[in-house]
């Protein structure tokens, strides 16, 4: 049965339009109400893949709004990434440091990873006080903090004390809870399938 306000033609269409009117006007409602804007945290986790690929999509999304962006990848120090290998292209705008040794099973020496945290942390406390870049990512942070190689209490107090308007992500499996309450964003991803559990193994452009 047909609205008599619906317009001549097809009364479905009709329908549709007016659904989508209502939903316009319902998002421009919620709109006007955000107005603030500020640095935010932002915590990629979970057992699922996609924790480190979001955060480098948010490092492009930058780059073409001509910001400049600070990079601390604290495992994968030795893997030729194919982020790397693109961001090395824009060193005015992309400080990117690889300060760990690999996965901590591979080096099989604590003393030696906690030395290359805590390298690659000062680094990074540096970026996130630095106003003149407002983007950090924080690569696989949320495993060494889980490892114990770097004590929370500093990351939050960074956090606390960075530009008003500068934004950190931090990825990685198993976040710590102090970090998920002291974030903006948390995303967890979650793991439905993934190939490598049919022997399939990582591959260039895909995992890294």
């Amino acid at each position: 049965m047909t609205d008599e306000s619906d317009p001549p033609g097809d009364p479905e269409a009709a329908r549709h339009a007016r659904k989508m009117a209502k939903k316009k006007a319902a998002r421009e409602r919620l709109m006007a109400g955000r107005t603030d804007e500020r640095g935010l945290v932002l915590v990629h986790t979970g057992k699922g893949k996609g924790k480190s690929t979001a955060a480098f999509g948010l490092v492009l999304r930058a780059l073409g709004h001509a910001m400049n962006v600070g990079i601390v990848q604290f495992i994968k120090g030795q893997w030729d990434t194919g982020e790397r290998a693109v961001l090395d292209r824009f060193p005015d705008r992309v400080r990117m440091v690889a300060r760990g040794d690999g996965f901590t099973w591979e080096t099989q020496d604590r003393d030696r990873d906690t030395a290359a945290v805590q390298h690659a942390w000062d680094e990074a406390a540096a970026m996130i006080a630095d106003p003149d870049i407002p983007l950090v990512v924080l690569d696989e942070i949320n495993v060494v903090l889980r490892y114990g190689y770097l004590a929370t209490d500093r990351v939050l107090e960074a956090l606390a004390g960075r530009p008003a308007d500068s934004h950190v992500v931090l990825t990685g499996r198993n976040a710590p809870q102090a970090i998920l309450d002291a974030a903006d964003l948390v995303t967890e991803m979650e793991l439905v399938r993934h190939p490598f559990r049919d022997g399939v193994k990582a591959q260039a452009g895909i995992e890294y």
